[in-house]
């Protein structure tokens, strides 16, 4: 993209205007690839988070154990490590690369997504064991005494009550998320931080590259922030004081 920048020579601080807008769709597309990785991250990790939090939130040693396995191995290691055993690792197994999920663990978009996956699902469900066990004793007792039976209790009082309680934690593991993506680009992945070094290693503008990626990182955070600060204001009202 070539054109007339000398409107921007108010603005200069050194930078170089025609360099950063001929690279802004490519960052552009590195951001929207990145929101997909932390949606879908996120999402997904939620869901197999669920059960797992319940699970090792419970007081039986035989049911919680193998929760605690998967947890502890997925907060004990790095997610870098994580990416590179599965984008890396896996490839060298026959049975991998004979195996219905071979097409979706040769790509590097995939492999990163579910590396975080599993990694972010070992965070929510250590903040979903810590909801649970925050719920005042009581609020069970009640709905047990109401004649609730353990699955409604569960889904109409427990989890419902959990969500609320940890919503804070899961909206920072959301924005940790969004950080570590960054390390997909050690996989190919065009995100951000990968479309940042490109740009760098073809200008040697260094801190242009870098900053715009950081300010696009800092914008994303900022968005994330602003929606759960609306999703707590909504969901966690009854919590905030009322003047009499």
């Amino acid at each position: 993209m070539s054109g007339d920048y000398s409107w921007l020579s108010h603005f200069d601080l050194g930078l170089n205007w025609a360099v950063i807008i001929k690279w802004l769709p490519k960052l552009a597309q590195g951001a929207t690839l990145t929101l997909e990785l932390v949606a879908i991250a996120v999402i997904a990790g939620l869901l197999l988070a669920i059960p797992l939090g319940i699970a090792r939130s419970s007081r039986r040693w035989y049911v919680s154990a193998l929760p605690y396995g998967y947890i502890f191995f997925f907060r004990g290691t790095p997610l870098l490590v994580q990416l590179f055993l599965v984008y890396y690792g896996l490839a060298q197994f026959d049975a991998v690369r004979n195996s219905f999920m071979w097409p979706y663990l040769r790509d590097p978009f995939w492999c990163a997504t579910a590396t975080m996956t599993l990694h972010t699902a070992a965070y929510i469900a250590e903040i979903l064991r810590g909801a649970i066990q925050a719920i005042p004793p009581g609020e069970i007792e009640a709905a047990r005494a109401l004649g609730m039976s353990k699955p409604k209790t569960l889904f109409y009082i427990i989890l419902p009550r959990a969500s609320r309680i940890g919503l804070p934690a899961y909206s920072n593991e959301m924005i940790l998320m969004l950080h570590a993506t960054s390390l997909a680009f050690t996989a190919t992945v065009a995100d951000i931080l990968k479309v940042a070094r490109d740009a760098n290693a073809e200008t040697f503008l260094t801190f242009q590259a870098f900053g715009i990626a950081a300010l696009l990182y800092m914008l994303l955070s900022f968005a994330l922030v602003g929606l759960f600060r609306l999703a707590e204001r909504r969901w966690m009202r009854f919590l905030v004081p009322t003047r009499g």
